[in-house]
């Protein structure tokens, strides 16, 4: 028994953590999306490990004894809650363990790979990379193999990634050394996306430098990249308004915002370039979670003026409501569907353009604004079909009435 039958899964990595013969490998597939391979199948002993840790192959989720505490949250630090994506809770959390003796294994933007990578941060100042939202698949390996599983860590990652985590930490015995924590998410993006739009940005920006997903503020300062410190010189933004690139490189920087049509939240978003499993095998939508806290943003109405950012903090165990409890947060309690307001609760529908979206992702010879043609002229055809449904609706129900 192996992984050498399964494609389009979550691309997790944990299976390349857990073989003991190192012989599983990730790479990209052909739709941009991480996924497994056996290198050398003969070194193969079938122990099965890969699958145990593999929650793309079990249709449960692997956390079954929950008990859910909700939270309205943000940190009690301005530096902090003015440069997170929401209300820093997820910074707080780490900065709280670290301080505690644990390490992090957290999420940055590694210029050099033009990718999201997993790391492991063991200092205050190691953390501060991790802060924000990266909307594109990270790659696990190096960050999961770094981890010494009789160390204490705080694990971030997708619900999937933190779902097999877990099942390959109780598999060894040392479920009490980790803190899990995932996000309320939407899906990942093809990485065929992300590489077309930075090399459309980089005609501007030269060689990235830094990216950043979800801004608060435009424009740049010097001490973005680095340091939770300093003013910020850029115009603030409506925070429900913050899906707001912000991309540095050598010859200056650039800023787009979904709601100025920014192509790669508006390809994102439209659910058009999703991993396969998002939308067929994604079974951690809501409520659903394996890890300790889940956090994300409170959208709903109970915050709605709130333009400094507010988290969703959701424990779903007793270590996770004692670490939240812990660190340096306001925490306002409220039933689960008032912080979870907004979120998704089943899994996106695939965009009827998917495929022509994914063909002009792949095709290195076209720019990204042939995919937004692809979409624009779908979404043209969508509103003409309710226009012409809405007036025969109408006749229908006077027929009706008669």
């Amino acid at each position: 028994m192996n992984i050498s039958d399964i494609k389009d899964c979550y691309g997790c990595g944990v299976c390349t953590t857990v073989c003991s013969k190192q012989i599983i490998k990730i790479t990209l597939n052909k739709d941009g999306f991480y996924e497994p391979y056996i290198t050398n199948i003969v070194k193969c002993t079938d122990c099965g490990l890969c699958r145990e840790a593999c929650s793309y192959v079990h249709d449960d989720l692997f956390l079954q004894d929950r008990c859910i505490r909700s939270y309205a949250a943000w940190s009690n630090d301005d530096k902090v809650r003015r440069k997170c994506s929401s209300g820093g809770v997820g910074f707080e959390i780490g900065r709280t363990l670290i301080k505690d003796g644990y390490k992090v294994c957290g999420v940055k933007y590694v210029p050099e790979t033009n990718r999201a990578e997993h790391y492991i941060a063991s200092t205050v100042e190691e953390l501060i990379p991790s802060i924000g939202s990266k909307y594109i698949q990270s790659y696990t390996v190096d960050g999961f193999k770094a981890i010494n599983r009789k160390e204490k860590y705080l694990v971030t990652g997708t619900p999937c990634q933190i779902d097999s985590f877990r099942r390959y930490i109780r598999k060894f015995r040392c479920e009490d050394n980790f803190v899990l924590m995932d996000f309320f998410c939407h899906g990942v993006p093809s990485m065929w996306l992300w590489q077309k739009y930075t090399k459309e940005v980089e005609r501007v920006t030269g060689k990235i430098t830094y990216a950043s997903w979800r801004n608060k503020f435009t424009g740049w300062h010097d001490s973005w990249a680095m340091s939770i410190d300093g003013t910020n010189t850029g115009e603030k933004v409506n925070w429900h308004d913050s899906y707001n690139v912000l991309i540095r490189g050598k010859k200056g920087f650039y800023n787009s915002r979904l709601s100025q049509g920014d192509a790669f939240y508006r390809l994102f978003l439209s659910d058009a370039c999703l991993g396969k499993a998002c939308y067929e095998k994604c079974k951690f939508k809501y409520d659903k979670s394996s890890a300790d806290i889940r956090i994300g943003d409170l959208w709903g109405k109970t915050y709605q003026d709130d333009e400094d950012g507010v988290s969703a903090a959701i424990a779903f165990t007793n270590k996770g409501n004692k670490v939240l409890k812990q660190c340096n947060c306001t925490l306002v309690e409220h039933p689960f569907e008032i912080v979870a307001e907004g979120q998704m609760k089943v899994c996106p529908s695939v965009n009827s353009v998917y495929t022509k979206i994914n063909e002009t992702l792949m095709n290195k010879d076209v720019s990204i604004n042939n995919s937004i043609r692809v979409l624009n002229k779908e979404q043209l055809k969508r509103r003409m079909i309710s226009r012409l449904k809405h007036p025969v609706r109408t006749i229908c129900n006077i027929i009706k009435k008669i």
